[in-house]
């Protein structure tokens, strides 16, 4: 057995997963990320393909996308994937972890066994298929990422599955009773148009199913599906029963498919199945407890929290118990909550195991408000705040819990990630830019430069919190300082429009009204001017390369009493727009 040591180590490979671990490694931790698939993100990758779903609930909510590492890996991956092939999404995020400094990538390795010392996880074991390696890592922290909980139930963490009643919280949309009840397993699928007529052959394995089975079900896009296709939760459980309930899960994919192409006039003369899903994604089963429960509450927006690192914003969607089984239900219920909602530190760490973070749809929570935190955009900006939190309780010494005690720092380093937190606004004093006066040679109207430095860096209730102006005239921002000063960093928050979607899907109808390139209001080149005495001491010139966060570092420290930045193009709008400008000298820059 080969023994590894790390400071740092997730188990678990989707997005949560993913964004924690590159957010403790650029903390600068030594950091293992161990995922027992070939691919990573979870249910969005090649393997389950579906869409990552956020706050935004599919673009009916403005300015509300997450951003951050995961705003970083879905512009990334617009700029070289703008046709949406869902194996090069893969590639896009294998680089993203492999070729982190400070990070190492274990594919096709499952954790068989967790090593605990009272209430501190002290190592795991895990072996990797394709290698026949068996490895024991070691580290300080740990964080589970696994989606069903398994690191933190092997370690005795404290966990729930199913519903609570409703007098236990209080909440209106729980059942009567408490049960074992979640909510089940899913299985894509996807068609293409061929052109021509293209019969289907029905699997003798097949289900049968009606137009009247299927009146609560909408199948008028054929040409990929559904959620709705759910089995699991009630008398099958997700865990235990997975592999069943991914057998009857494909008896349903082909028998719907069967009843578009052979049930009736659905339009699907020409359509073929391109793809079907063979690992089921999961909605629900484990919900670690950490020292706080999100509820139905705080998905109203009733709460702030004076720990809040991370929103969410999707319904609380709640689906029917036995899914496809439950014929006369709805599949799901969309209850609305009240714009976005912060989420608490206090729910991304265990409330027994010490040393261990909680990240993915196992966040501490009541199923109802599960409900609405399981979404994976949800899931990538809670795992980033788990990361960082880690890097500060190695820095500092002290456990997850006792991050706690530096929350302000936790909170500043995040709205420095361009990770947005309601209610939070940037305070950092090692910002330079905060006290220095800004101008510009153009701006338009309600969008005066001074925005770059009032600490909220995208729109935010009818505020638009941006500098904006005429891409025409290549105009320029300034930032002047009353002394000179030192300056080995500059970052740009531009504009990625938080309005529009630019998630990977399979459905046609979420693809064709994105943008295929990198968002058009994207400032594409730029120059950057540093002054002294109302002299040019140096200048950068600057492609984006389709990012909202722009990191400039510089080799020396430059001395000098204003900086420029001039907005040469853009990917395609008229207008030039800069959120926010920050300026750090060398010992304060980060990473």
């Amino acid at each position: 057995m080969l023994e590894k040591q790390y400071d740092f180590v997730v188990v678990g490979g989707g997005l949560g997963g993913i964004c924690a671990a590159i957010a403790a490694a650029r903390g600068g931790i030594r950091t293992a990320l161990v995922h027992n698939r070939p691919v990573l993100g979870g249910n969005a990758s090649s393997e389950m393909r579906m869409h990552i779903c956020g706050a935004d609930h599919h673009m009916s909510r403005p300015d509300a996308r997450e951003t951050g590492i995961l705003e970083e890996i879905l512009l990334e991956n617009k700029r070289r994937n703008p046709e949406m092939i869902y194996p090069i999404f893969d590639a896009v995020l294998w680089e993203k972890v492999h070729y982190q400094e400070k990070l190492e990538l274990y594919l096709n390795t499952q954790m068989t066994d967790v090593v605990c010392d009272g209430e501190k996880i002290t190592a795991i074991c895990a072996e990797q298929l394709t290698t026949e390696k068996k490895f024991y890592i070691k580290a300080n922290m740990f964080l589970d990422g696994t989606g069903d909980g398994v690191l933190g139930a092997k370690a005795g963490a404290e966990y729930r599955i199913g519903r609570e009643a409703k007098r236990q919280y209080n909440e209106e949309l729980a059942p009567e009773e408490g049960d074992h009840c979640t909510m089940g397993n899913s299985l894509m699928f996807s068609a293409r148009d061929m052109g021509h007529p293209v019969p289907f052959v029905k699997p003798f394995w097949a289900n049968t199913y009606t137009e009247e089975q299927l009146k609560f079900r909408d199948h008028s896009d054929v040409t990929s599906g559904y959620w709705w296709i759910e089995l699991g939760g009630g008398e099958k459980r997700t865990i235990e029963d997975a592999e069943l309930l991914r057998d009857e899960l494909l008896k349903a994919v082909y028998g719907v498919w069967d009843h578009i192409k052979n049930g009736g006039s659905h339009g699907a003369g020409c359509m073929e199945l391109e793809w079907v899903g063979f690992l089921p994604g999961k909605r629900e089963s484990r919900r670690l407890i950490g020292d706080y429960v999100l509820t139905e509450h705080d998905c109203l927006g009733e709460q702030n929290f004076p720990d809040t690192v991370a929103y969410g914003g999707w319904p609380m969607d709640i689906h029917t118990v036995e899914g496809f089984l439950n014929e006369e239900d709805d599949p799901t219920v969309w209850n609305k909550v009240n714009g976005i909602y912060p989420i608490p530190y206090r729910c991304l760490y265990s409330s027994n195991i010490k040393n261990l973070f909680l990240g993915g749809r196992a966040i501490s929570c009541t199923h109802v408000a599960f409900s609405s935190t399981r979404v994976m955009a949800t899931c990538a900006v809670a795992g980033q705040a788990a990361g960082v939190a880690a890097a500060i309780a190695l820095k500092k010494g002290c456990t997850p819990s006792g991050v706690l005690e530096f929350i302000d720092e936790l909170q500043q380093e995040l709205l420095k990630q361009d990770c947005y937190l309601p209610g939070v606004r940037n305070t950092d004093p090692k910002d330079l830019a905060r006290t220095m006066k800004v101008s510009a040679s153009d701006q338009t109207e309600g969008c005066p430069p001074e925005n770059v430095v009032n600490g909220t860096a995208r729109s935010e209730g009818g505020a638009s919190n941006c500098w904006r102006a005429s891409i025409e005239g290549k105009p320029v921002i300034t930032l002047t300082a009353e002394q000179p000063m030192l300056v080995k960093q500059i970052r740009l928050t531009l504009d990625s429009n938080l309005s529009r979607e630019i998630t990977p899907s399979i459905n046609r109808a979420v693809l064709k009204r994105q943008e295929m390139n990198p968002p058009s209001e994207l400032i594409r080149n730029y120059t950057v001017e540093f002054f002294l005495n109302g002299n040019s001491v140096k200048r950068l010139s600057r492609e984006s390369m389709g990012q909202r966060l722009q990191i400039i570092g510089l080799e020396d420290e430059i001395r000098c009493d204003s900086v420029s930045i001039r907005a040469e193009s853009t990917y395609g709008s008229p207008l030039a727009c800069i959120f926010e400008i920050r300026l750090y000298a060398g010992e304060e820059c980060g990473k």
